[in-house]
Formats: structure tokens, sequence, C-alpha cells
């Protein structure tokens, strides 16, 4: 294992005369200032992201990676001495060029190849999940009452069943709760239902539920002091590339609100690798990416380094580019005008070398080879440089099934997240009320019935009259007769009333003690507090 300082070994750039003797790397004070690895599919954007991975987890920085093609695996393997291999190392005076494992822990959101990774409905918020569901403005406006009314309500949100549980309740109270949080349309949630019932088909139930994920596992380290290097396995969750995107970014977003501030420390607390990020932005509305581009620029004040990693530079909105100081590019195709404009793109973001044609030399470059440029003292961009990337440590290419499980094994999270709890939440206590008001009606309903029948003897029950009577004559007759008719009526006056009160009109001790659960719950709601992108705040 080399020696580690403040640096992060990349390769060797190539002198005029052809030679690689300057060696490249990257200032880890000036990591968590971002990055972008780009460059057409093959031309080694994967060993890059292995070989940067590597130096993190060597520094001491957690680093946390998807991988999207299922051959990131071998990180967690010591590298084989090939012919090729040795052969790179030698071309760019790498000595000594040893070969080691890494501390992995896998991470799968199907439990299969990897640690099962949850958060809850809540957690995510209304932001992200209409997102995920491709919802339109109408429906997501439509969620977010929703949201508002669980807070309000104390109503946890865990799982798919407890939001299809509380969006079955504002549809049956559709009219109360459109007078107090806005105006709740029948087609607007019958579409949110039916997308949750593709976000199930799609898997994303496995997603959403308990345990959640705590964040302060994705930033582990060994007893050595090498920094834990967490591998989303993403192959088959890339089948759904908006549920990659959304968990990601809702990942992205967790460390947003959960870190404290470090301003700007000498080596990142973690560095976030977003592989496929195109994904992130294709179709995102203008108000997502203004948040994306808040949270990233805001973010590496909590010592995060975010590093994008696509094919094409034009697939980062020019927002989020600038924010991005450390640039690995390898080569690009320019067959197309928009190939050409990806170039121009690319090669004009460079500080430019004297000795070489940046746009001209991102066409030729071979596989292995990228044009690097770093942030250097006082983060200012370095030139660019054509660089040679350095051959990887840990194995190229996956891991076998069995090295897989027994890395999981001994995984130090193992057993804390691969059995699913189902405690009290919104499905639960909602079914709890229901029930308990169809009971209540049903008790209500006996006792008008009691009631009415009870009416109907005291409607036809006489006064008793003294037939031995002296003193009875016809007008005491004519005076009873009166009373009796009298007495006949107020039972009628007994029942209307009974029945205006059981028809919902409230008393006012029934008025009072709604009001004070409002305001109690009002309270509650307002000391749940979303961030940026609209995932739950803990600890307010």
């Amino acid at each position: 294992m080399w020696n580690v300082t403040d640096q992060v070994f990349l390769g060797s750039s190539r002198t005029p005369d052809d030679e690689f003797l300057r060696k490249e790397y990257m200032s880890l004070r000036y990591a968590n200032r971002h990055g972008l690895v780009t460059g057409a599919t093959g031309t080694g954007k994967t060993v890059s992201l292995q070989i940067l991975a590597e130096s993190f987890s060597n520094a001491g920085v957690p680093v946390f990676c998807a991988d999207v093609k299922g051959d990131l695996s071998g990180i967690a393997a010591k590298g084989e001495a090939k012919d090729f291999l040795l052969k790179r190392a030698n071309t760019i005076q790498l000595d000594p060029y040893e070969f080691q494992e890494f501390p992995v822990i896998f991470w799968d959101l199907f439990g299969e190849k990897g640690h099962p990774i949850r958060t809850t409905i809540s957690e995510m918020g209304p932001l992200l999940l209409s997102r995920l569901m491709n919802l339109t403005d109408a429906q997501e406006g439509v969620l977010n009452i929703a949201f508002e009314i669980a807070d309000d309500d104390g109503l946890l949100l865990l799982d798919l069943k407890d939001l299809r549980a509380l969006l079955v309740h504002i549809g049956e109270n559709a009219k109360e709760i459109s007078r107090e949080y806005g105006n709740v349309h029948s087609s607007s949630l019958g579409a949110i239902q039916r997308s949750l019932l593709v976000l199930e088909r799609e898997g994303a139930e496995f997603f959403f539920g308990e345990p959640a994920l705590h964040i302060s596992d994705l930033m582990r380290t060994t007893r050595d002091g090498l920094g834990a290097i967490n591998v989303l396995a993403a192959d088959k969750l890339m089948m759904n590339p908006r549920l990659y995107s959304t968990f990601l970014l809702w990942l992205l977003s967790e460390l947003f609100e959960e870190l404290p501030e470090v301003g700007d420390p000498d080596k990142p607390k973690l560095v976030f690798f977003f592989d496929e990020a195109h994904l992130l932005f294709d179709d995102a509305p203008k108000i997502l990416i203004e948040r994306i581009e808040q949270v990233v620029k805001l973010i590496r004040s909590k010592g995060v380094g975010v590093f994008f990693v696509t094919q094409n530079p034009l697939d980062v909105p020019e927002t989020v580019l600038s924010q991005l100081g450390n640039r690995v590019q390898h080569a690009l195709r320019a067959y197309t005008p928009r190939e050409q404009k990806a170039v121009k793109v690319a090669a004009e973001t460079f500080r430019p070398n004297l000795d070489f044609d940046a746009y001209e030399t991102i066409t030729t470059l071979g596989v292995g080879e990228a044009l690097v440029s770093t942030l250097e003292d006082k983060g200012i961009p370095g030139v660019v440089q054509r660089t040679l990337i350095r051959p990887p440590s840990s194995r190229l290419g996956p891991l076998e099934d069995g090295e897989r499980k027994d890395v999981m094994k001994h995984s130090p999270v193992a057993g804390q997240y691969d059995e699913t709890i189902d405690r009290v939440s919104a499905f639960e206590m909602l079914e709890k009320r229901a029930k308990e008001a169809a009971e209540a009606e049903e008790r209500e309903q006996e006792r008008e019935e009691a009631g009415e029948h009870s009416d109907r003897r005291t409607r036809w029950t006489l006064p008793d009259f003294d037939d031995d009577d002296d003193d009875y004559d016809d007008d005491d007759d004519d005076d009873r007769r009166r009373r009796t008719k009298s007495r006949k009526r107020k039972p009628s006056r007994r029942k209307s009333s009974r029945r205006r009160r059981s028809s919902g009109r409230q008393t006012v001790a029934e008025a009072a003690a709604k009001s004070l659960a409002r305001s109690v719950s009002s309270q509650l709601g307002r000391a749940l507090v979303r961030g940026i992108l609209g995932s739950l705040k803990k600890g307010f």
C-alpha cells in the first residue's frame, strides 16, 4: 500500500515528447469541491471510479458508489498481477505497485446482493415521492395535502400501505378536508393511487419500510483507519431508472440534512459517486434542478464531496456543472452535432494547456487515458493534463457469489437491516379509527331505535282518572282533554331534539374538545420540519 498524505494519486501525464513523467494528484483538501468523471462507453470511467474509491479509502475517507454493471464488486478482493496492469504501472512509474483488498459494505434495495437499504414514506417527503411517481403539479398538490394531514394528525407513513390507507381516508372525507387544506379532486387522488400500484409492481415496496437506514452506517472506518466503501448493487435497480435516481437523490438529501457543518476540513467526511448521473436530470422539473444545485453548492460545507459519473458533460446542467471543480474527462466521440457540442463544452471547461488542443485530444484519447484537471492551492483549477490513469490495486471484475456472501457475513451491519419491522403506523391507526367510528354509529343507531320505541309508548299513554270522583263534571272533562292533548305533543318535541343532536351537530363541549385536539395536532405538525428536497429533518 502506497503512502498517503494529503493527496490522491490519479496517474501520470504525458509530456510533449510523449513521455509519462509528471504525476497527477487530487488534493484531499479540495475533494469536497466535487468532481465530474465523463467519457464514452468503454473508455475507462469505471476504472477511474474504482481507483478514486480505493484512494479515498486508503486516506480514511468513507465512499458511497453504485455498481450499475455488476463489475465494481471486485474492489472487495485483492487484485492479481496481470501483464497489462504491470505494464501500466511501469509506464506511469508507479513504484511500488501493490495489491490489496478494501473494506466493502454491500447494499441492495431488493436485499439480494447486499444488505437491504430502506427509508420511510415520511422521511422521503412529497417532493421526491412526486418525482418517483411522475405526478403532475395538481397531483403533487394533493400529495402535499396528504403529507400535511399526516404531520398534523401524527400519522406515521412508513410504507406504501400507510400512504394508500391515508389516500383512502382523504377520499372518504374529501369535502371536509377540502374546506381546511384545499381542493382534493377525485381524479388526482385516483391517479396517485394508480401510481402506487405501478411502484409496487416495480419493486418500490422493498425500499419503503423499517428499519430505515442510519446515515452513520455509511460513514464507517476500520480499526486500521481505512474508510468503508459502500457499494450499492444497482444492476437490477437500473431497470427502474426513476427509482434509482430518486433513491440516490434522497440519500444525498439525507446527508445534507443530517450532517453538521464542518467548513473546509483537511479531507472529506464522505465521498458520494453518482453514477449514470444523466438519470437524475432527465425530465426533472425546474424547481428540482434548482434544489439539486442548492444541495450541491451547500453540501461541501458538510464535508461531503459529490462526483457525477456520466457519458456526456451535457448530461449535467450548466448550473450544477459549474460547481464541479475536479474533472476527469475520458474519450468522447464527435460524429453527430450533439456529440461535437459535448466535446466543445468539455474542452472549454478546462484551463488550457499550451502543449495541446483539448478539443482535438478528447476525441483521440485511448482506453484508460483522460484529460485531468484538479483544484490546486486556493481552489484554483489546474492546467489540464493528458493523463494515463493508474491501475487499480483491487480486482478488476466482479466477485463470485460465494465471495460476496462471505463479505456480507462479516459486514459490520450484518443482521441490522435484514429483518423488516412493521410497527403501528397510519394503516393501523386509520383502521382503528374507522372501526371505532363504525361501532359508535351502530350504538347511536341502537339508541335512536330504542328512543323511538319509547316515544311510541309515551305518545299513547293517557293520564289516570278517578271515575269515582264525585266532583267530576263536564268542565273538568274539557280541561282534562286539553291537558291530555298538550302531553301528547311534548314527547314529539323531545324526539325531534334528540334526532337533531345525533345528525352530526356538535355540542359546545364537543366543539371545544375538537378545537383543543386540532390545536395540539397543529403544534405537533409544526414541529416536523422538511429540508430543501422535502425530506424530513430529524431532531426537530
